[in-house]
């Protein structure tokens, strides 16, 4: 559903246009054979950059004076006090996932630098714990002041990259049809001063079809970017320019509760050695167990059937999920696997996603 722009962005053609934009990096993409059904191909695409649902996230906020190449990536006080608040905000939608400040950099997932000039970017998703294990790493960088309306924005851009939000923008349900010269031109300059391939991957690449699983465009998605006039040739009512509304959109926050749904408070079933459980969940949805290892040893977590699924185990320690271990079979012809031990006494939480699955009930887990 598109919004043609107020009068008064067409009076102000200009406004917002000249603030930078996020520099995301490219998201990995799994390679998946040549021959494989595109339906599956379109559930794996849409769901690889996601967290299980339940995951805690930790953050932190890069804190030494020798972090950084080629300048600091120590941020002020109120520039962190704007992440935070980002952070709350996504939250306070209700949705599975909680996100936790931390002190130490190991044991963070998310690694947040304040280095001014390099821009403002966070990898996709599951990308930052795939491609960037070393935690003197940042995941997450703000280039330029966050305490301004469009600096609270970029706050919110960023920790959508990292649920797994592509840029809206890119969305080829979209329609959009760019003054591609004008573009080069404008976002060569000032104050992105971006490479060609810069533009290309984070504005005139076309997501597949399968990233965003026929979505309608959003235009006042907090992924989208603002342009100025002369850049969008099609549809003809944003020829003027595209501002999004400040903030998540409704889509936004629609979107992010529908793949992180807040937690059901009823038990999750207990998963036991040798005790097959069928798993009848739709694409996108996810089961959770509860293992209460009655001996410690090594101990095999399987899945069985004709499924693509990601499987994440977690300890709970205090009350909280941390991560052990996890595996992802999507798009190979192998099963998710965990081997690893088990001690007595402690407790775990299996979070299963599925992916897709060519029959539905067609996929169990096991435990031996």
């Amino acid at each position: 559903m598109t919004r043609r722009p107020r009068k008064a962005e067409m009076d102000t053609a200009t406004d917002g246009y000249d603030k930078p934009s996020c520099t995301a990096p490219q998201a990995h993409l799994r390679p998946l054979p040549v021959d494989i059904d595109p339906r599956r191909a379109g559930f794996i695409r849409y769901n690889e950059k996601k967290w299980v649902n339940g995951t805690r996230l930790r953050y932190y906020f890069f804190d030494r004076n020798t972090d950084g190449i080629g300048g600091s990536w120590v941020g002020p006080e109120a520039q962190k006090a704007v992440v935070r608040d980002a952070f709350r905000t996504w939250k306070d939608l209700g949705i599975g996932l909680d996100f936790e400040e931390v002190r130490d950099r190991e044991d963070a997932e998310i690694r947040i630098g304040f280095m001014v000039g390099d821009g403002s970017w966070s990898y996709v998703g599951r990308d930052l714990v795939e491609f960037v294990t070393d935690p003197n790493r940042r995941t997450m960088n703000f280039g330029w002041d966050l305490t301004t309306p469009h600096g609270r924005d970029t706050a919110l851009h960023e920790i959508g990259h990292t649920l797994g939000a592509p840029h809206e923008h890119q969305n080829p349900n979209a329609g959009i049809v760019w003054n591609e010269a004008a573009v080069y031109d404008d976002f060569r300059g000032p104050p992105n001063n971006w490479p060609d391939d810069q533009i290309e991957s984070n504005i005139l690449r076309k997501l597949s079809a399968a990233e965003v699983t026929g979505s309608d465009w959003d235009p006042n998605s907090i992924m989208h970017y603002s342009f100025g006039p002369g850049l969008i040739v099609h549809p003809t009512g944003y020829a003027g320019g595209l501002t999004p509304d400040p903030g998540l959109s409704p889509v936004d926050e629609e979107w992010v509760r529908r793949f992180y749904p807040p937690l059901e408070e009823a038990r999750d079933p207990e998963l036991r050695p040798f005790e097959s459980h069928r798993i009848t969940i739709g694409a996108g949805e996810q089961v959770n167990y509860t293992i209460h290892p009655q001996f410690t040893r090594d101990y095999t977590i399987q899945t069985f059937g004709a499924a693509d699924t990601v499987m994440v185990l977690f300890e709970t320690v205090d009350g909280e999920p941390w991560y052990v271990d996890g595996d992802d079979d999507g798009g190979t012809d192998f099963n998710a696997k965990l081997r690893l031990r088990l001690y007595r006494g402690r407790e775990y939480v299996l979070r299963l996603r599925l992916y897709y699955a060519d029959v539905a009930g067609d996929t169990a887990v096991f435990m031996w």
